[in-house]
């Protein structure tokens, strides 16, 4: 009678393990099918704003803005690089109300844009953290000095804007050396040394 009950007994825990393992394997199934999270084994993107600088599709801008120091409106300059998949421009102005005294427009190719916005990457163009509210408020800021804003753009809105400037005491927000970065927007407007280089 005991070799009876084994005999029975033995084949209903095999099933009981089998249904068991069955069961577990079909809820597993179901929550990586339908409740998995997408963030799982997806590589993490560095930044939102890094995505949008290696954007070559149209819309898409970089820009630098150069301030020169405050002065008198008749003596004060700054000037614009925007560069575009399609577009190279350079605009200098004088005075505060931003009266256009020269300009260089140059046609451009997504192919050489990628480039650029790639070598701005590798330069840690955008890897600063923007400020907020008065610190990012940059009227006045190293007054005898120049300030640098930088900015990624889509279709005109601003994604993200970073500056420094020339002088010490305002750093800002741009997180990596500025020479390089400055380089990179001269190189892509050719001829523009006599333009800007006695602007002040």
């Amino acid at each position: 009678m005991a070799k009876y009950n084994r005999n029975q007994i033995i084949p209903i825990i095999i099933i009981l393990t089998i249904i068991v393992a069955a069961v577990f394997m079909l809820v597993s199934l179901a929550r990586i099918l339908f409740f998995a999270d997408p963030t799982i084994n997806t590589p993490v993107s560095s930044d939102s704003s890094q995505q949008a600088l290696l954007d070559k599709s149209a819309g898409r801008e970089v820009k630098m803005t150069v301030r020169g120091p405050i002065v008198a409106s008749e003596d004060f300059r700054h000037y614009t690089i925007d560069i575009t998949p399609s577009t190279r421009i350079l605009m200098v102005y004088k005075g505060y109300d931003d009266q256009q005294i020269d300009t260089i427009g140059l046609s451009n190719d997504p192919s050489a844009y990628e480039q650029f916005v790639y070598a701005l990457n590798k330069a840690k163009f955008m890897d600063g953290t923007a400020l907020i509210g008065d610190g990012n408020d940059t009227r006045g800021v190293c007054a005898t000095g120049e300030l640098y804003d930088f900015q990624i753009l889509s279709s005109n809105k601003i994604i993200k804007e970073v500056w420094t400037t020339s002088c010490s005491s305002a750093k800002g927000s741009l997180g990596t050396s500025l020479t390089p970065i400055i380089d990179l927007f001269w190189e892509q407007v050719p001829g523009i040394d006599s333009k800007v280089n006695d602007l002040w």
